[in-house]
């Protein structure tokens, strides 16, 4: 198996699949209970939420853990306007994650004013419009830290200074840059940061939300007291070891897997583009992030793509992972400008701390022939393109 969809999901580090399964045969307390075995729980998930802090360079505090990055992102936005009743307006990109595009829709649906800001061709968010956009009345601004899809690393510093200048509150949803680069969210400046777990070798089914100390934000879930009242639910507590173990360990091997992913991934890039005629890479040059190529094999359907290689044992997407089964024509594609038939063509391929350049290889061995057989059983022309 090649496996290059590490964006959707990354297979679990085997350090923190022993630190679960340890858990698991010796850990059954609710970390709620105050007898020793739910102390104990309680114990390890503070100990997991110390990692996970010091990877974003965060306080302990500010960290809050929940079910998943969309969940993380839903609290945030939904949170923080719920505690600001009198401001009734919502700003974001057009390129964002499923889980801030549609609660903007639903917060549009609720009456608030919602302001999609656009971006340019690279992906990269027009700030001049956004500096229009925010207003004395906007509650917060969300853009993410770096596109899932195309991999353009977003000025986030720059969105920051300007919300504060009308007062408004910042989110980003680093669930795709973070444990891929370096960055502490008080670098970024923003109110509130979402991360997942399955994103950095972890388990599936936990993520974590960053909160600045005095933040405005309500729970929207309602019931007990974990998480300091801001979560309700008896913690996911394995999940919550995992993550923390996955946490423990990015650091150590951020700036390793940094360096032979970008190696890796030019590799795979240039390979491409020598041995396939016709096709585009989408995404910012060099504000992006290295791991990620967003390629558009013109004239021809990305799904066929994607069946073909997997009937080899490789393994790519057409995008987002949260979308993959709509028929719609990604959001993302369309918003830096590219045709339909283009955005239709485009394959992700996301490397990931276990790809080697045997994998390389083997894609670079497959692919061009893919495309070429595909190519002369479709209609395309390539003077159209």
């Amino acid at each position: 198996m090649v496996y290059l969809d590490n964006n959707a999901t990354t297979p679990l580090d085997p350090a923190v699949a022993d630190k679960m399964t340890a858990y698991l045969r010796e850990h059954f307390g609710n970390p709620s209970s105050l007898y020793p075995i739910g102390r104990a729980a309680k114990d390890m998930i503070n100990e997991a939420r110390e990692n996970v802090a010091a990877a974003l360079g965060a306080p302990k505090a500010s960290v809050y853990f929940t079910g998943s990055g969309t969940e993380s992102d839903n609290q945030a936005i939904l949170g923080v306007l719920d505690a600001l009743p009198d401001k009734k307006e919502f700003v974001t990109s057009t390129i964002e994650h499923p889980a801030v595009r549609e609660t903007a829709l639903y917060l549009e649906s609720k009456g608030y004013r919602v302001t999609h800001v656009p971006v340019d061709a690279t992906g990269t968010i027009d700030l001049d419009a956004l500096r229009d956009a925010v207003t004395p009345q906007t509650a917060l601004v969300s853009v993410m830290h770096a596109n899932n899809e195309i991999g353009t690393i977003e000025p986030i510093a720059d969105v920051v200074r300007i919300a504060r200048e009308k007062g408004a509150l910042v989110h980003t949803d680093s669930v795709q840059t973070f444990g891929k680069i370096a960055f502490r969210v008080d670098d970024l400046g923003v109110d509130l940061c979402s991360v997942s777990s399955h994103k950095i070798y972890g388990p599936k089914g936990v993520g974590a939300l960053y909160v600045r100390k005095g933040t405005p934000i309500r729970p929207f879930l309602h019931g007990g007291h974990q998480e300091r009242g801001l979560r309700a639910g008896t913690e996911n507590t394995v999940g919550i070891v995992g993550f923390g173990e996955a946490a423990r360990i990015l650091p150590l091997r951020l700036e390793e897997d940094k360096i032979r992913l970008t190696r890796l991934a030019g590799r795979l890039k240039s390979g491409l583009e020598a041995a396939v005629p016709k096709i585009r890479f989408n995404g910012h040059p060099v504000n992006r992030i290295p791991s990620t190529l967003s390629c558009a094999f013109l004239g021809l359907e990305s799904e066929a793509i994607l069946l073909s290689l997997a009937t080899l044992g490789i393994y790519v997407s057409t995008g987002s992972a949260c979308s993959e089964d709509s028929d719609e024509v990604s959001h993302v594609l369309t918003s830096i400008g590219l045709r339909p038939e283009f955005a239709r063509s485009t394959v992700r391929m996301s490397l990931g701390r276990f790809n080697t350049d045997d994998d390389v290889d083997i894609v670079l061995r497959e692919l061009p022939g893919i495309v070429t057989k595909l190519r002369k059983i479709s209609t395309w022309d390539p003077d159209e393109f």
